[in-house]
């Protein structure tokens, strides 16, 4: 027996550190996609459009969005609060939509703001917050899950 607290081995409200912060970033991608379709919070909603670079709306006034990058990120973000039931899901969502985001960045610095390629509707905002998450997310499923036990893994 041990007299070290649980918060001192990275379990914190009978989770793990890695399952709270891919719920954590689960709930956030999910409020992002919800709040993609909400006018004001999108301005220049009317033009929302399904997908392509024609889409004007900007989330927060920042970041171009369509509906299809809302639905995107609804998927992702639900994908994140389910896996972060068990610590392997966490670990395996941070990274894999982490890869999955610096993917997207990629793609989207490579073809460009107005090229008909640009299916999701992404602007430099986009492209380079995109970089920063999934570099996060991947050091974050990292990090966090370093010190599961063996059992945990």
């Amino acid at each position: 027996m041990t007299t070290a607290s649980p918060h001192a081995h990275g379990v914190h409200f009978g989770r793990a550190d890695v399952q709270n912060a891919g719920m954590g970033a689960g709930i956030v991608l999910l409020l992002v996609g919800v709040l993609g379709f909400i006018p004001g919070v999108t301005t220049q909603y009317s033009e929302l459009m399904f997908l392509g670079p024609d889409s004007h709306a900007m989330f927060l006034g920042l970041f171009q969005v369509s509906m299809l990058l809302n639905i995107v990120q609804l998927a992702i973000g639900a994908a994140g609060w389910a896996m972060s039931r068990t610590d392997p899901g966490a670990r395996n969502f941070l990274i894999g939509a982490g890869a999955l985001y610096i993917i997207l960045s990629i793609f989207g610095l490579s073809v460009g703001v107005a090229s008909a390629a640009n299916f999701l509707s992404f602007n430099m905002a986009d492209n380079w917050t995109h970089l920063v998450l999934g570099v996060v997310m991947v050091a974050a499923g990292w990090l966090f899950s370093r010190n599961m036990s063996g059992e945990r893994k």
